[in-house]
């Protein structure tokens, strides 16, 4: 039996202080988390399984935030909607944004864990990463057919006909991986399958020379 909302724009806010402080052990302080809000144009929840369909969706909650087409919730576990400790299935021009970039993906598959983005796996065409690069303020991209992002470690690991540039210089590899808080490109021999990493650098344009005045 499923329940369907479809109503012009859904949204809903979860306040998850009260119950983070709820959950704590006597006597230690937890930091206040952000609150997470969840908009949509649809809704459709399936009372045997308890998970939902969310059509049009944007989750957001501090910097990062999650749109596509459709977004399914795994079975709710407890009272924080489908955020803790929880899978979702995102379809359908897919962008998350986190403090460090952002990514998009054809569909995606994103873990909550206490409530927080903990990892998200993205599917494409291929699904690309981007980043501004501080030193240089030029733009890293980087693109493959799959993207495992891992938000505690800080780290993007592109797979399968990997492709990263930091605007200078163009690395190709089976995979690569990009720490985005150290931005540098990792890639190591065994997960390449017997393939050569190739890195192309275009040089700078001459300098030209500046012509001497008169006396």
């Amino acid at each position: 039996m499923a329940v369907s909302s479809p109503g012009k724009f859904l949204a809903l806010v979860v306040l998850l202080a009260p119950l983070g402080q709820a959950n704590a052990a006597p006597g230690v302080a937890r930091v206040r988390q952000a609150d997470i809000l969840l908009e949509s144009q649809s809704v459709s929840i399936d009372l045997k399984t308890n998970s939902a369909v969310f059509t049009k969706i944007r989750i957001s909650q501090g910097a990062m935030s999650i749109t596509a087409d459709q977004g399914q919730a795994n079975e709710q576990r407890s009272t924080d909607l489908y955020f803790e400790n929880n899978v979702w299935n995102f379809r359908g021009n897919v962008k998350i944004t986190v403090e460090q970039g952002q990514l998009f993906s054809d569909d995606a598959q994103i873990t909550f864990v206490n409530n927080v983005l903990s990892k998200a796996i993205a599917n494409g065409k291929p699904a690309s990463f981007e980043q501004s690069v501080t030193k240089t303020g030029k733009p890293a991209k980087g693109h493959a057919q799959t993207i495992d992002y891992d938000a505690a470690k800080h780290l993007v690991r592109f797979l399968k006909d990997a492709y990263l540039t930091n605007g200078d210089h163009e690395i190709t590899g089976q995979a690569l991986k990009y720490d985005v808080l150290a931005q540098k490109v990792i890639a190591e021999e065994a997960e390449q399958n017997s393939q050569r990493v190739r890195i192309t650098i275009t040089p700078p344009p001459p300098k030209t020379a500046q012509p001497k005045s008169n006396p």
